[in-house]
């Protein structure tokens, strides 16, 4: 049995939408499960002790949108290290957006399916800096038949993409999404103009018509939807996704759209990353800010978005700080030489906190950020 006790905290965000900040002081984690949370303070017999010196605990950051190919490298920026990377960012689970980026990805039936299954069965095996990354997601063309997704399930692939087929109109796949869905996969859609080379524009009647688990960047990828059919948008079932990579105008419409409809559970934040944009180490946590100090809702509610609203439209348990969940979680503090007192009030006013320690499944992997700006406390770790 291994233990962790996290001590010295100055609360804890929950990672659920209008949860206050939990009063709690410290946090034990056994076999990589949060066990009990205190309020003493107390260090006991852990293995490990990790002083999180006025710290606030947060879930770690969950990136629903991310184009991993083989490795931690990305061939579309030539950067290798880069999940690693992200971790420095809080971000400690991340979903693959299909792996459109592998060098010659091939189209044909047996090459998409071999692509989905190879991919999953990789990153089964490796997590780059502790960071967990669903991978293997099939990108649904034409040549794939309905039988297609019973077949790729039984091999654990549970992913899939819409967006980079040639259809016609992407509208005509969803007699394929919803085969998909009936094998338990989790489908997400392209949204907005035409991006990489062999995407196609998705429209709000396209977003609608294939009816996906998650709406992949509904601010665009890069290039976002009218205003005039936000709204529409939200019609659509499944849950709305909010990108760096996208247009930060429309997210901030669309926020608003959200809280009018009491809809801000179906609103994930990821970063589309790497792609053109770049490689964006501090992409959730920035979004986390700018939805904050821009889009009027409480750090509490905006750190939700990015951890305990992706872990259930994922189906997963990370994202939420609770007995019995994974212990996945970062400490923020206050940047120092900044104006805030603390980490909340510091992405309120849209400056990216500083990341004091990540911990994956009850391990320390990583204390100082060395991406975010300096924490103004830092934590300490002993054996």
């Amino acid at each position: 049995m291994s233990t962790l006790d996290i001590i010295n905290l100055a609360g804890a965000v929950s990672g659920r939408l209008g949860d206050p900040l939990m009063e709690i002081e410290s946090v034990r984690c056994v076999d990589g499960k949060i066990a009990a949370l205190g309020v003493d303070g107390e260090a006991g017999d852990a293995d490990v002790t990790l002083d999180a010196n006025g710290a606030i605990l947060t879930p770690g950051l969950i990136d629903t949108h991310v184009h991993v190919t083989f490795g931690d490298w990305t061939p579309r920026q030539q950067t290798v290290g880069w999940i690693e990377s992200y971790l420095h960012g809080g971000t400690t689970l991340m979903m693959s957006a299909s792996e459109i980026h592998v060098p010659g990805r091939p189209s044909d039936r047996a090459g998409l399916k071999g692509l989905a299954i190879a991919a999953q069965r990789s990153w089964e095996n490796i997590r780059p800096g502790g960071v967990k990354v669903l991978g293997g997601s099939v990108i649904i063309s034409p040549s794939l038949k309905e039988e297609d997704f019973a077949e790729l399930a039984a091999e654990r692939v549970g992913l899939a993409k819409v967006g980079f087929g040639a259809f016609e109109s992407q509208s005509e796949a969803a007699p394929l999404v919803r085969a998909a869905q009936a094998a338990g996969f989790i489908v997400m859609n392209h949204t907005g103009g035409a991006s990489v080379p062999g995407s196609a524009a998705v429209s709000v009647d396209d977003v609608i018509a294939l009816g996906c688990d998650i709406v992949g960047h509904a601010n665009g990828g890069t290039t976002s939807l009218p205003d005039e059919h936000l709204k529409a948008v939200f019609e659509a079932p499944g849950a709305l996704q909010l990108v760096q990579a996208g247009n930060l105008r429309s997210s901030l419409l669309m926020l608003e759209i959200a809280k009018e409809r009491d809809e801000l559970d179906r609103i994930l934040i990821a970063t589309d990353s790497p792609t053109g944009t770049g490689v964006m180490p501090l992409g959730m946590i920035k979004t986390v800010a700018e939805f904050s100090s821009l889009g009027g809702l409480s750090a509490t509610d905006a750190l939700a978005l990015a951890t305990g609203n992706g872990g259930r439209v994922l189906r997963r348990r990370e994202g939420i700080i609770e007995t019995g969940r994974p212990a996945d979680l970062v400490l923020m503090q206050p940047p120092s030489g900044g104006v805030a007192t603390d980490a909340l009030s510091a992405i309120e006013r849209g400056d990216i906190p500083g990341i004091g320690g990540v911990v994956i499944d009850g391990e320390v992997r990583a204390l100082r950020s060395r991406n975010t700006p300096a924490p103004a406390r830092l934590a300490t770790q002993r054996s």
